[in-house]
């Protein structure tokens, strides 16, 4: 069976700003607005670090 990635709605803990990331991000992800690490890539999925708001 095929897995596919998803996008994902997440906030920052730190400046509760919204953005959407990748799932399965294979690079470090930053807050857009204050810089916080909120995704780590791992293996497969990544290790998200922000309250996921939305699964799109």
């Amino acid at each position: 069976m095929k897995q596919e990635g998803k996008f994902l709605r997440v906030k920052c803990t730190k400046c509760k700003s919204s953005q959407i990331i990748f799932g399965k991000a294979s690079t470090r992800v930053k807050c857009l607005d204050c810089g916080k690490t909120i995704a780590e890539p791992s293996s497969g999925k990544a290790k998200i670090r922000a309250r996921v708001e939305e699964v799109l």
